[in-house]
């Protein structure tokens, strides 16, 4: 997804797929949902069942905590951390948010503007997500 033109419709078209693949689904009510996996790009040898596996997003104004999956402060003089493999799919629900889960925003470059805005990625946390709101914690799928 990083090295895409276009990564809002890679995304779509992963929606659309999904939506396709299920009877009965509407497109309007398919919702992206994702999984931070402990996997390296690496470690991935055969595609998902269902959605896209993505990787090279950097976590910027907070760390990660491989053995949870978990987001936590970051470590001094440590700007940016790598991501894991992130498995991206879609599920026919309208509400799936859970309260310890933070709505993080992903961008193609560090500065955050509209224009350079993709999505948002839901990562597990065991603060409140306005703590890291108030941090200021992005993904960004370029570090210059």
């Amino acid at each position: 997804m990083t090295g895409f033109f276009n990564p809002q419709g890679f995304i779509t078209a992963m929606r659309q797929e999904v939506t396709r693949a299920h009877k009965g689904w509407a497109l309007d009510g398919v919702v992206v949902f994702n999984e931070v996996t402990k996997m390296s790009k690496d470690e991935v040898t055969a595609p998902p069942p269902e959605g896209v596996y993505i990787h090279g997003l950097y976590l910027d104004g907070a760390g990660w905590d491989r053995r949870n999956a978990k987001l936590c402060d970051a470590t001094p003089k440590v700007l940016f951390t790598m991501l894991p493999v992130i498995h991206i799919y879609a599920i026919n629900s309208k509400d799936p948010q859970d309260l310890k889960l933070y709505m993080c925003p992903v961008y193609k470059k560090p500065r955050r503007t509209d224009l350079t805005y993709i999505t948002a990625l839901l990562l597990k946390t065991v603060q409140s997500p306005d703590y890291w709101i108030l941090r200021g914690v992005a993904l960004l799928c370029d570090t210059k």
